[in-house]
């Protein structure tokens, strides 16, 4: 590997620099740093995605030898059992990347820092005029540059990929039941119970709302065989399609249930397309959001998330959409955190005269475990409504940036 060649390269370096310092045509800074910033780059990069493909390979295969069966019997009757594994495990390894990317980054800086320290090249580089803060700067963009793709893949791609990361490897058809915890409609008021969902169908199997006192002239249940999500089309809002109506009795021949004049419940009396055991329960809250619970959360885009604020179904103003107000903050902040861990950890081999790897392997360790439990206690806080969602997520800067900077100022 060409990073395992560093005790020669230190030598060429500075035979380079000392070569450009005395050539009077070829300025020192322009021609003599980009040598060092893609040696540099060329090293971040090869350890940064030797990095990743050790964690996201060690998680792959434990992941998949725990859940061998589910694939092996899938398999079966859609496929070959390796198309199978490497479509699933491919689109967990984007979602494990946005997760892991600032440890990686801050893992990746101070390993590259350590190495070249490990093999004089920074003695050779600072012996030579350049700082060690300009030293890092390529590390630093690459930082940068990673932050960035980072959250323009959370925002534009892991969206789109939402309902394959979402797949259980238990029941990657979608087709064994899932238990339905109940949740308010905020808008009209009706709870929506049921005994299991399916995800391959949008299906909720002997669902049982339970509707509220301005909309229970017939009675107090609604009830069906099935229930079945239907996004909005045309003039027709979203809902739930209830087939096989059980409850109330002959409630298809009576006339739709509304409230403050707009229908909530619409039956065959009203609407000539549904059939004559059917009935549509109107509601904003789609099956994601009914099913999904943190993951609907977790793999939304920030302005999925904002919508979800305004959607009175949802019921997310006050102190219950605090959870989903600190993920807002976080996304907006998450691109300083990783560079405040980036200047955090860089520091720690840059100050001293520390050469070995393993020590630097250590103060990863350290710095990250304290870092992510300050991150997500702050989060934990503003879920709770401890504190101010805005403060749960800019907190840890508060801390941390003080910090960093005092490390950074004894570089030199």
């Amino acid at each position: 590997m060409p990073f395992l060649e560093n005790r020669r390269t230190a030598s060429i370096l500075t035979y380079q620099l000392s070569a450009l310092t005395r050539n009077a045509f070829l300025p020192y800074p322009a021609a003599a740093m980009r040598i060092i910033d893609r040696y540099l780059l060329r090293q971040f990069v090869q350890v940064f995605f030797i990095c990743f493909v050790s964690l996201d390979g060690l998680y792959v295969v434990i992941d998949a030898f725990s859940n061998l069966d589910e694939f092996l019997r899938y398999s079966e009757k859609d496929g070959s059992l390796f198309g199978l594994m490497a479509e699933f495990y491919g689109y967990r390894s984007i979602f494990m990347f946005e997760r892991m990317s600032s440890m990686l980054t801050m893992i990746t800086g101070m390993f590259t820092v350590t190495w070249i320290q490990r093999h004089n090249e920074l003695t050779a580089l600072t012996a030579a005029g350049v700082s060690r803060t300009r030293v890092i700067m390529p590390i630093v963009a690459a930082a940068i540059a990673i932050s960035l793709g980072t959250c323009l893949g959370r925002e534009l791609i892991i969206p789109q990929l939402a309902k394959k990361l979402d797949r259980d490897p238990k029941n990657l058809g979608g087709e064994a039941g899932q238990e339905l915890k109940p949740r308010f409609d905020n808008e009209t008021g009706i709870l929506m119970q049921g005994v299991y969902t399916f995800a391959n169908e949008q299906r909720i199997q002997q669902p049982s709302f339970v509707l509220p006192e301005t909309l229970d002239q017939y009675g107090k249940q609604l009830g069906a065989e099935n229930a079945y999500y239907r996004p909005p089309e045309g003039d027709r809002p979203g809902g739930y399609l209830f087939k096989k109506v059980l409850r109330p009795s002959q409630l298809t021949e009576k006339p739709s249930l509304k409230l403050d004049g707009r229908a909530v419940v619409m039956t065959p009396h009203d609407a000539p397309w549904l059939q004559s055991d059917e009935c549509f329960v109107i509601s904003n809250i789609n099956f994601d959001q009914l099913t999904g619970g943190r993951s609907w959360r977790q793999f939304s885009s920030t302005a999925q998330l904002i919508a979800g604020l305004s959607n009175p179904s949802l019921g997310l103003a006050g102190e219950y959409g605090a959870d989903v107000r600190v993920a807002i903050h976080a996304r907006v902040v998450q691109p300083l955190l990783d560079l405040t861990l980036l200047f955090l950890g860089l520091p720690l081999v840059l100050s001293g005269a520390n050469r070995n790897v393993f020590v630097a392997i250590g103060l990863c360790g350290i710095v990250c475990t304290a870092f992510m439990m300050v991150v997500l206690g702050c989060q934990y806080l503003g879920e709770i409504s401890l504190l101010e969602p805005a403060l749960a997520a800019w907190a840890p800067l508060m801390i941390f940036v003080p910090v960093a900077v005092g490390l950074f100022d004894r570089i030199e």
